[in-house]
């Protein structure tokens, strides 16, 4: 019993970790977008804090699991 639990620990953290990942990027990726562009459009706004909560959710979720990123 005790092996699968710390299987599916590792498996689900493994998922953490590539969801931040990914979260970091589209984060980045809205900054850019919103640093290139001259006109002050809300709609890009609303993206980049988009991404940028859930990035954080996920780095809190993942300290709280203490999950060390390699």
């Amino acid at each position: 019993m005790f092996f699968k639990k710390a299987k599916l620990k590792k498996e689900y953290d493994a998922k953490l970790i590539s969801l931040m990942k990914e979260t970091k990027e589209e984060w980045q990726h809205t900054q850019t977008i919103e640093d290139l562009i001259d006109d002050y459009d809300l709609s890009i706004i609303v993206q980049r804090k988009i991404a940028e909560s859930k990035h954080f959710y996920l780095y809190k979720e993942a300290r709280i699991r203490k999950i060390l990123l390699k």
